[in-house]
């Protein structure tokens, strides 16, 4: 089928034939035709499963990093000095919202095991062949990841690190820095090495890392690094809030030092304490196997599943337990509705809960605020989680 142009001339009046083409439905049919072939052709391509690694490969550890780049602590040096890996036009990355890839350690052959971050710094066990190593990244304004002198002898010390460099602890074997658990909080950073003990570093103004204060202390440019003595051996597990420390042990034992202004080290007052020491309260005589803090509030768990909590409760936190903004020991909170507990973490705000169906339970002030009375918790299950 086809279809003529024709065109009205002006000078005559009449139609003049311009040329012939297929008609508009003609046309359309094989192109509706060509799509619906070109979509199918897609649809089967995404049924299609690719086997690119072999049934014998090993999974090699990757490291994803995102957030507020600026800093350094996501370790990822183009972000921060763009001219490293772009030529031409290139634009400082302040933050990045995705997950990326951290392929310093793809490119340096490291295998990562552990990993902490602090305010804007992060601390990395890795293995490298038969070494063990920690490194740090980030800001180092309180020597929190170690004294970077760069070149050696200069006096140039590095108080901001965008890319990880090695975390060199005062070890009997360097090169086998086997990290049982490692921690950072504000402004310092805890690692217990297996056969070594545990090691502070960083900003002490409270205590946090296990030592007395020492006043007008100047914690930039710093090389100490403390080896904390008065604790037990068998420590298996250390947490940091923002300015305080816990430790513990394989029997279940809790101690803490640093920031109790809040009662967040839970030793029964508001003092700061530069020595590690046993937290009582309702938790004495009970096997504690959790313990979760990053702000002024600290939550611990039961090896039955028992909750437990101390410290700020300004945000009701510990409203169940207390109408007081500060709690300085141990209290048990029921949580019936939550099932056994088996981990929990607090935040600065936020409190949430883990039990052993896999459900998360979140402790929201807003609930109370906006006097919602019926909702305890705010219930997500989760598949898989890895404890």
């Amino acid at each position: 089928m086809t279809m003529t142009l024709q065109k009205l001339c002006h000078h005559c009046g009449s139609f003049h034939k311009l040329f012939t083409v297929p008609s508009a439905s003609f046309r359309l049919i094989p192109q509706r035709n060509n799509w619906r072939k070109n979509y199918a052709k897609r649809e089967a391509k995404k049924q299609i499963v690719h086997e690119y690694v072999g049934d014998s490969a090993k999974k090699t550890p990757i490291i994803y990093a995102w957030g507020t780049a600026s800093s350094g602590a996501l370790g990822i040096a183009s972000y921060v000095r763009p001219e490293l890996k772009f030529r031409g036009k290139a634009f400082f990355l302040e933050k990045i919202n995705r997950p990326a890839r951290v392929r310093f350690f793809d490119i340096q052959e490291l295998k990562p095991y552990d990993i902490a971050c602090g305010y804007g710094f992060t601390v990395i066990a890795v293995k490298f062949h038969s070494k063990k190593l920690v490194l740090g990244t980030g800001i180092n304004t309180d020597s929190q990841i170690g004294f970077h002198e760069v070149p050696k002898g200069s006096g140039r010390v590095l108080d901001q690190l965008i890319e990880p460099s090695q975390l060199r602890l005062p070890l009997q074997k360097p090169d086998d820095c086997k990290v049982t658990t490692l921690a950072c909080g504000r402004a310092h950073t805890v690692v217990v090495v297996e056969n070594e003990g545990v090691f502070t570093l960083g900003n002490n103004s409270y205590g946090q890392c296990g030592r007395s204060v020492v006043e007008a202390e100047d914690y930039s440019k710093n090389q100490a690094i403390n080896k904390v003595t008065e604790l037990p051996s068998n420590i298996i597990k250390v947490v940091c809030g923002q300015d305080h420390t816990l430790f513990l042990t394989d029997t279940g034992e809790v101690y803490s030092c640093g920031l109790g202004a809040d009662g967040q080290t839970g030793l029964g007052h508001y003092k700061n304490t530069g020595k590690p020491e046993k937290v009582k309260g309702d938790i004495e005589g009970v096997k504690i196997v959790s313990l979760g803090s990053r702000g002024d509030c600290t939550l611990a768990v039961s090896e039955s599943g028992e909750l437990f909590g101390w410290g700020n409760s300004e945000y009701n936190q510990l409203g169940l337990v207390t109408n007081e903004t500060q709690v300085n020991v141990p209290r048990h909170v029921n949580v019936p509705h939550c099932g056994k507990v088996v981990k929990a973490v607090a935040g600065g705000s936020i409190c949430a809960l883990l039990n052993d169906k896999g459900q998360f339970h979140f402790k929201l002030d807003f609930c109370e605020r906006l006097k919602m009375k019926n909702l305890k918790s705010l219930i997500v299950e989760v598949k898989t989680l890895d404890l």
